[in-house]
């Protein structure tokens, strides 16, 4: 229940941030270091099945690192080389949510991230095929610790 949640939390964000793609409402620097939990597969092979870390392999995010300023700079590092390389589109930020977006030029592939603050739960979602019937997606959960006094 707590993953339909998180899905159907995540898909409604990203229905506001259609509307409003950049609101950073405070100045913040987080360096964080997350674990991962779990990881939620549609893909040819799989329809919406999870794995826990026990059951396939996957790294942990060390030095994430994200930083804003208002009124609407938002930067985000070593979440994913995609993330490293393009431009985010959608940039929201506030005390407790943090959430990304960014897609490729062809706007065939996107990643997106929601991070709440007050659990320290990152979810990184990467789709992929977007243009296709069958779109693909990878969606991974992480535990995250800041290692920052200053939030």
């Amino acid at each position: 229940m707590k993953i339909f949640l998180s899905i159907f939390s995540l898909i409604y964000c990203f229905s506001f941030a259609q509307a409003q793609n950049i609101n950073i409402s405070l100045n913040s620097n987080l360096n964080l270091n997350c674990k991962f939990q779990k990881v939620i597969l549609k893909n040819p092979d799989y329809n919406f099945e999870t794995f826990t870390k026990d059951q396939i392999l996957r790294k942990d995010i060390s030095k994430l690192k994200i930083v804003s300023k208002k009124p609407d700079i938002l930067i985000v590092k070593n979440l994913s080389e995609f993330f490293n390389n393009n431009d985010l589109e959608v940039k929201i930020l506030n005390k407790d949510i943090i959430l990304i977006q960014a897609f490729d030029k062809n706007r065939n592939y996107s990643e997106s991230a929601v991070f709440t603050r007050s659990t320290g739960e990152l979810i990184h979602e990467i789709t992929s095929e977007i243009k296709q019937k069958e779109k693909e997606k990878d969606i991974s959960f992480y535990s995250c610790k800041n290692n920052n006094k200053d939030t």
